[in-house]
């Protein structure tokens, strides 16, 4: 029989549905029923395609015996980390401190009067495995403790909330306006100060983005989007003990970009981003496609090929990511859904899904589909062999850089033909759960489930992805399928007067958090940067801008923090034991830094001081952390980048095409039809504009001049 989970509209929550186990959604209602029964929580966090949420719901969660012991003596509830991002938060930081390391599926107990966990994991097996207890002794245990031992937990509790507390708290604001007002008596050693916070911050973000050599392999692409900034900089120079000189910061993320564009952790057949790899050579994937990853990789990518990267490999994985985002990952509404799974069914008679396999290729179909010629050279190009490197089977990995020749991007075709039954130009209709994955009518592979629901940060990470490659590539089509989302939040994810997280078959639910609202004004504000060459309409171009305006207001409204400045992750706090403020980057920017470029950005666009005020204030919150530890938080080193070199650059429309292919971190373009006739452009930052440039070099070199200082 289902449980309460059967009506949610969460795949993850349904996938659970048929479980014994008595599982309830986070509610008030749950969390009444534990503290009326005096019963601890059982929390358990997870998402639709994580490989282990779902290796643990098919053992553990669909065992008897665990669920008759669970529902005696626990009150279960399980959460979409992706739909509650600040619970996952708050209870991942929680993990981390009590067992120095995190993941999903994420599984801890809490007290039912505080909510604070006692005791927590990831995956619990059924058995007894290298020292490590199985799932039941764990129940078992930890309930006897709550009878017996509570004193003990209650420290345990006292701990954690303690910690908890003092990382979401921040010391008094500091004056930071004070580092850029001219008439400040510090001002010479703030800045100094803010300038040594940025050099360490990038040059930090270059070694953690550089290859180490070890396993398992993630794109770290916040990190690597904030090296890239380090460019004009170039390698930091010897200390005083006369050490070699720090990695080359173009160096590291053009190898980080031949790491994604030739490793196995993209999808040479089908485009498209895998989660990270397993080993440390790019080889063989975690099989699972993120929306957000493959939003950042076409940034980043974007970012580089303006920056001087101009690899063909990397213009290639560009294409074939958009090309799978609009066959796969479009709906027909226009927004892009979340994610796809890493297992799938290998026949319709399968009880169980297998990792990877609608990716990956024997000797022998290999063979079969390819003629001896078009076998010779995709051996030649990518690493592929009888014996194979992924449990006998072949995930392709680029041996070499350069464009494919025809042969091998024509048995690219005959593998694409194979896996799908279908042309690269056809719309592949998505399996929306395992019943549709095996009985959809598909004469290729059965595919990996595809989460359809639209989360707006992760649709807002995609739009600000297309539209830098649309702009540096020159391709209208990357920017039409990039305002076709964009448009679609703005119509469709407002509920009375306040953005929503999610849309499931087309209904909005969850209000908006922080992330959410801090992506999606960047990824507006980056339509309108985009559409300046490539959609000049003056009314298109407004549309974006004012858009962002209006959402930036209402961000401001109910989120940001008058007490710590900052923006707290939501307004919704009810049972969050802590009220979080996210500065550290992990697989996806942190909102605070994403959030305090912004609002210089619109304050350089809209030459309006008051955005520079609160972005002031948001720095001022988070210096002591940015001082100390810059290498927790690259993408708010990137916004005291901005707002130390900030610049407004007002050019002619016949122009707007080459400031866009130019790598100019920190600045802004404004479009204008009625600058002189013999100006190339105007540079303008701390509220004034320099003298008019004659030429577009002249321009060049006052933005450069700028960005250098």
């Amino acid at each position: 029989m289902p449980n309460r989970l059967a009506q949610s509209a969460s795949l993850y929550l349904r996938k659970h549905a048929e479980n014994p186990i008595d599982w309830w959604p986070w509610c008030d209602e749950a969390i009444a029923t534990a503290r009326q029964d005096n019963k601890p929580i059982f929390l358990s966090i997870g998402y639709s395609s994580c490989h282990w949420c779902t290796v643990m719901e098919g053992e553990a969660f669909s065992d008897p015996e665990v669920a008759a012991f669970l529902n005696a003596n626990f009150l279960p509830i399980k959460v979409d980390r992706e739909e509650r991002p600040d619970i996952d938060s708050v209870y991942m930081q929680a993990l981390q401190l009590m067992t120095g390391q995190g993941g999903w599926p994420l599984n801890t107990f809490l007290m039912p009067d505080s909510l604070v966990p006692f005791y927590g994991g990831t995956y619990f097996g059924m058995q007894p495995l290298y020292g490590r207890p199985s799932f039941m002794q764990v129940l078992s245990r930890l309930r006897q403790m709550f009878d017996t031992e509570l004193e003990k937990l209650r420290q345990v509790e006292t701990d954690v909330k303690a910690a908890l507390e003092r990382g979401a708290d921040s010391p008094p604001i500091a004056d930071f306006k004070a580092d850029f007002s001219s008439d400040a008596a510090d001002t010479e050693d703030s800045d100094r100060q803010n300038h040594d916070t940025l050099q360490r911050g990038l040059a930090i973000a270059a070694k953690i983005a550089a290859p180490h050599g070890r396993a398992p392999s993630f794109p770290s692409l916040p990190y690597a989007l904030t090296a890239l900034r380090g460019v004009r900089f170039g390698p930091e120079e010897p200390d005083d003990s006369g050490e070699e000189r720090e990695v080359d910061p173009y160096r590291v993320c053009n190898q980080r970009a031949i790491d994604l564009c030739l490793g196995g952790i993209y999808d040479h057949v089908g485009g498209g981003f895998h989660r990270y790899t397993v080993d440390a050579t790019w080889t063989v994937p975690h099989f699972e496609k993120m929306l957000y990853d493959n939003g950042l990789a076409l940034e980043f990518l974007a970012e580089l090929w303006r920056a001087g990267g101009r690899e063909p490999a990397f213009e290639t994985a560009i294409a074939g990511t958009v090309e799978w985002l609009r066959r796969e990952m479009t709906d027909p509404a226009g927004f892009f859904y979340a994610a796809q799974d890493a297992d799938n069914f290998v026949t319709p008679a399968d009880a169980e899904p297998e990792e990877g396999a609608f990716y990956v290729w024997t000797w022998d179909e290999l063979k079969t589909a390819l003629n001896p010629e078009e076998l010779a050279e995709l051996q030649r190009r990518f690493t592929i062999s009888p014996e194979g490197n992924f449990e006998g089977s072949n995930v392709l990995q680029r041996r070499d850089a350069g464009h494919l020749c025809a042969s091998v991007r024509t048995a690219l075709d005959k593998l694409f033909a194979l896996r799908y039954g279908q042309s690269r130009n056809d719309r592949y209709e998505p399996a929306r759960n395992n019943r549709e994955a095996k009985t959809q009518p598909r004469s290729g592979r059965i595919p990996p489930v595809t989460d359809t629901k639209a989360i707006v940060a992760w649709n807002a990470l995609t739009i600000s992805g297309l539209a830098k490659a649309a702009a540096v590539l020159h391709q209208l089509p990357y920017l039409t399928l990039a305002r076709g989302a964009a448009d679609f939040i703005l119509e469709a994810q407002q509920v009375d007067g306040r953005l929503h997280r999610v849309n499931y078959d087309g209904q909005p639910a969850v209000l908006a958090q922080s992330e959410d609202y801090a992506l999606f004004i960047k990824a507006l504000i980056d339509l309108h940067q985009a559409c300046q060459s490539l959609a000049p309409s003056d009314a298109i171009v407004k549309i974006y801008l004012d858009a962002a305006i209006a959402l930036q207001a209402e961000f401001d409204a109910h989120l940001w923090d008058d007490d710590r400045g900052g923006y707290d992750n939501t307004d919704d706090r009810r049972n969050l034991i802590v009220c979080e403020r996210s500065i550290q980057d992990n697989a996806t920017p942190a909102p605070n830094g994403i959030a305090i470029a912004n609002l210089i950005r619109l304050g350089a666009l809209c030459d309006n001081p008051a955005y520079f005020d609160r972005a002031d204030l948001a720095l001022a919150a988070f210096a002591p952390l940015m001082r100390e530890t810059p290498q927790a938080c690259p993408s708010a080193i990137a916004a005291l980048d901005d707002r130390l070199h900030y610049t407004h650059v007002q050019i002619p429309p016949h122009w707007a095409s080459e400031y866009l292919d130019r790598y100019f971190p920190s600045t802004a373009v404004s479009v204008r039809f009625d600058l002189p006739k013999d100006a190339a452009g105007i540079v303008c930052y701390d509220l004034t504009c320099r003298e008019p440039a004659s030429s577009f070099d002249r321009l060049f070199e006052q933005i450069q001049a700028r960005l250098d200082r």
